[in-house]
Formats: C-alpha cells, sequence, structure tokens
C-alpha cells in the first residue's frame, strides 16, 4: 500500500463513514457521478479546451487539457488531501470487484465504497460499484488518469475533498464541479469564466 509523505495511507477511507458524510452534504443526491449536475445552484461546467473542442489531437492540446483540469483542482483541493473515485459496472450488486484492468494500473489502492443501482433499462439490472482512495493532492498527480478520461478509456471518476464539501467530475470534454454554495460556484465560475460553455445552459 502506497503512503503519503506523513505516513499516512492514501486509502486510509471508512466506506461507512463516508456515506454518512455524504448523506449528510449531499442528501438524497445520487452518487451516480453523471447525475452530480443536478444540483443546478451549485453546479458549474468548464470545457477543457478553446471554443469548446471536444477531443484534443496534438500533445499540445493535451497539455491545455491537463492545465486545466490541474488549475481548477488546484483551487479546490488547496495543497490538501482529495478523495478520488474509480467504478466498475455489473448486473449484481454483490459482484463489484471488476474494475478494468487500466483503471487498475491509475487507481490501484481503493478500496470499495458502495454500489448504486443505474437501471439502465426496464426489467435489467444494471449496477455501478464506487471504489475510493485518499491521495495527497500534487498538481499533476491524477494526470495520467485524467488523460484515459480524455481518452474514453476510464469514466465516471469523482474527484472530492475528504470532507465531501466539493464534487469534481472529469469527462471527456471538460469538468462538472459541485461547490458547496452558489456563491462559491459564482466565485469560481467568474475565476475561470473563459473556459465557460457558451450554451445558454451551461453544458
Amino acid at each position: 500500500m502506497r503512503t503519503s509523505d506523513d505516513g499516512e495511507p492514501t486509502c486510509a477511507v471508512d466506506p461507512v463513514l463516508l456515506s454518512a458524510l455524504w448523506d449528510e452534504r449531499w442528501p438524497g443526491r445520487s452518487k451516480l457521478p453523471y447525475e452530480l449536475r443536478s444540483i443546478p445552484d451549485r453546479w458549474v461546467r468548464f470545457h477543457s479546451l478553446p471554443r469548446s473542442k471536444r477531443y484534443p489531437e496534438t500533445e499540445a492540446q493535451y497539455k491545455i487539457v491537463l492545465a486545466r483540469h490541474n488549475t481548477v483542482l488546484a483551487d479546490l483541493a488547496n495543497d490538501s488531501a482529495i478523495l478520488v473515485v474509480t467504478v466498475s459496472y455489473s448486473d449484481s450488486r454483490d459482484s463489484y470487484e471488476s474494475r478494468s484492468p487500466q483503471t487498475l494500473a491509475v487507481h490501484p489502492d481503493a478500496v470499495y465504497w458502495t454500489s448504486v443501482c443505474m437501471d439502465d433499462e426496464p426489467d435489467l439490472e444494471s449496477w455501478m460499484h464506487l471504489h475510493v482512495s485518499r491521495e495527497r493532492w500534487t498538481p499533476g498527480c491524477l494526470d495520467t488518469l485524467l488523460r484515459h478520461v480524455v481518452d474514453e478509456v476510464v469514466a465516471n471518476v469523482v474527484i472530492a475533498d475528504p470532507d465531501l464539501r466539493w464534487l469534481y467530475h472529469p469527462y471527456d470534454g471538460g469538468m462538472d464541479v459541485i461547490l458547496p454554495s452558489a456563491t462559491e460556484r459564482d466565485a469560481l465560475r467568474h475565476r475561470y469564466h473563459e473556459w465557460l460553455s457558451e450554451h445558454p445552459s451551461g453544458q
């Protein structure tokens, strides 16, 4: 098991306490990463390339994508610890040890947290299983994982602070950020307004 500079295990997360904290911070809210933006007064989306280009085609564009992710994450994390969540999928709540080799390679120390039914189709159970670790934030520490997200190799990643005050969902075209209040959301949106979508909905 990897440890941080102060000797703390990177995956020192209690899943039961984390679930209780989620219910306190985000009562009634889904843990499905792609549904986090259902809190419109605290949600903002930034695009990861100029002119809302979705996919990088050159190394220079990958550098822009990673720089934007690291800039916003550094603003949120403030040189502190973070939680990193990756997922696996199955048709049973109990079959959660099935993360892809690519996910395991970039997030090896995660522990199983919880499972959420996706209900993709009628009469067909489909489950997303969340696996979490606690990491020390340093700029660039998640670049390999984020690049996998950009390339659609890994999906449904969530990054958060250990108290779940803010949530960060990177996707292949940008990032959804959920802040503790509308005021903090507005301040973050103002700081990085050049990265906002031009679409009226903010998507």
